[in-house]
């Protein structure tokens, strides 16, 4: 069972979605609980703690191979753990989810972008389509319908750091084909390491500026969440789905985020299912078929077989 979900990314794709639209909204609601920064640190000092007793062998086993690609685990570590939550948690903030779900759709065109001018990848008009096809999906959805709300939305502080975290994970999902071929949990586990060493100095400063956390039940259920959830499952299962599929077509794919939490918010709410739900699901699910229709060749030398990737039942 273990090795028939691992060889489907769509399916791995799908619960990273969810996770990670689950992150969104509780950084949003603990926003006055727990400070970005400590939110972030914890996020990843847990989940590091959580990840160590199943990946000490493979650790052992591969140190060799992440030492020689020392530059790479460093980049990685830095980009997509250290710099990517710690920004978006600022950012929430300040700024309000819909403004954060808009800024998030852009991620998959700026991979394509990056994948072209670093790698050299051929961008092919069904990609073009497909990503314009899933952003005005998640446009309409976001919008419920109302593209003429754009005009009034308002921007702030908080979205142009957003902004810059969108670029920070484009860029690490585009470098992710540069990983070491190493078992997936030594990567995520030194990648955790980095990211973790990475915060800590802002973690302190925060602290000694007087932010600190509020000792609440909720707050703790908070990190706990976002120590499990979307950092220990949801990066396991997307960097196993850029793997399968490439950077571009699996970051495409995580635009099915605002169907996620739409179909949340209706199941849990009792929000009601409106028109513009329906029709941003089509549009999403027309861009995501067109897309993944085509596989832009990575360059990622003969030795990334399946066989080197998968996990132990």
């Amino acid at each position: 069972m273990i090795d028939w979900f691992w060889s489907r990314p769509y399916l791995l794709l799908t619960f990273t979605a969810l996770f990670w639209a689950g992150n969104s909204v509780v950084a949003r609601a603990a926003r006055d609980m727990v400070p970005p920064v400590a939110l972030a640190f914890w996020r990843w000092a847990l989940a590091l703690l959580l990840l160590l007793p199943f990946a000490w062998p493979h650790l052992q086993r591969d140190w060799r191979v992440l030492r020689v690609n020392l530059r790479w685990v460093l980049t990685l570590g830095t980009l997509g753990i250290g710099t990517f939550n710690t920004l978006l948690y600022s950012g929430l903030q300040k700024t309000t989810a819909v403004n954060g779900l808009l800024l998030q759709s852009l991620q998959p065109a700026l991979i394509l972008v990056l994948g072209a001018l670093a790698f050299k990848e051929v961008v092919l008009m069904q990609q073009v389509i497909g990503i314009c096809l899933s952003i005005a999906g998640a446009l309409v959805i976001v919008l419920h319908g109302d593209l003429s709300s754009l005009i009034g939305l308002k921007f702030n502080a908080g979205d142009l750091v957003i902004c810059v975290a969108v670029l920070v994970w484009s860029f690490y999902s585009t470098l992710l084909r540069k990983r070491p071929i190493v078992h997936p949990l030594s990567f995520l586990a030194a990648t955790f390491m980095v990211g973790t060493a990475v915060i800590l100095p802002f973690y302190l400063a925060e602290t000694a500026n007087g932010q600190l956390i509020e000792n609440r039940f909720e707050s703790w259920l908070a990190i706990g969440y976002v120590c499990l959830f979307p950092s220990l499952i949801a990066y396991l299962f997307f960097n196993r789905g850029v793997e399968l599929l490439g950077s571009a077509a699996a970051a495409l794919y995580l635009n099915v985020m605002p169907v996620i939490g739409s179909v949340l918010a209706i199941a849990i709410l009792s929000e009601p299912f409106g028109w513009f739900h329906l029709a941003g699901m089509v549009l999403i699910g027309a861009g995501i078929a067109s897309a993944t229709t085509v596989r832009v060749t990575q360059s990622r030398g003969p030795s990334s077989s399946p066989r080197d990737h998968s996990l132990p039942v």
